[in-house]
Order: structure tokens, then C-alpha cells, then sequence
């Protein structure tokens, strides 16, 4: 057992050795201005590169997400129907879609639903 621990702790410093090696051994430079500068197909570019984001679509992308994952938390509770205990199994199944409820009537409340300014 000491003799796995001392391989073990010897791998972990060479692997140390070696990726400290590989970064300051590496010909990156860090502040390259070629790199740093947007392509726009070999020529200057014209505007900036960083475009203005809704934030609308970001927050229905989170609600999306949150929703499908919960959704796809409560699809496998079909197929447990039959090997658990029914009383069990309803209770768990009102509460989760009622949490989903209550998520769904918060997010219609503060008006994350509405599509309109």
C-alpha cells in the first residue's frame, strides 16, 4: 500500500514537472496583436466585434432549461409506478408538478413570459 501511494505521489509530481515545462516552454505569446484582433476575411474590420445582446432571449433560455430538466426529472416517475407504493408515488408526483406550478405561475407573475417591452 505504501509503495502504490509513493507511485502514485511520484506520477502526480512528474505530471507537474511536465505541464509546468509544456507552459513556459510554449511559443504563445500572450499579447499577440494579430490574435487579440477580429478576422473578418483577411481585411480591417469595420465595427466592433461585439454585438449588443437581449437579455430577453437569455432569460427564456434559462427558463427553457430549468423547465426541461424538471420535466425530464418527472417522466422517469411513470415507470416507477408500478414497482413503488401508490400513496408514495402520488404524493411525490403532486408535489414536484406543484413546485413546476408554482415556478411557472412565479415566472407569469414578474413577467419573464411576455415577449412585448
Amino acid at each position: 500500500m505504501l509503495m502504490l501511494s509513493i507511485m502514485a505521489t511520484i506520477i502526480f509530481i512528474i505530471t507537474i514537472v511536465v505541464m509546468m515545462l509544456a507552459t513556459l516552454l510554449s511559443k504563445k505569446t500572450l499579447l499577440d496583436r494579430e490574435k487579440c484582433s477580429p478576422f473578418e476575411c483577411g481585411f480591417d474590420p469595420m465595427n466592433s466585434s461585439r454585438l449588443p445582446f437581449a437579455l430577453r432571449f437569455f432569460l427564456i433560455a434559462i427558463i427553457f432549461l430549468i423547465f426541461d430538466v424538471e420535466i425530464a426529472l418527472l417522466l422517469p416517475m411513470v415507470m416507477i409506478i408500478k414497482t413503488s407504493n401508490l400513496m408514495n408515488w402520488t404524493m411525490t408526483s403532486f408535489f414536484f408538478i406543484f413546485i413546476l406550478l408554482i415556478g411557472l405561475y412565479h415566472e407569469w407573475n414578474q413577467g419573464a413570459l411576455e415577449w412585448n417591452n
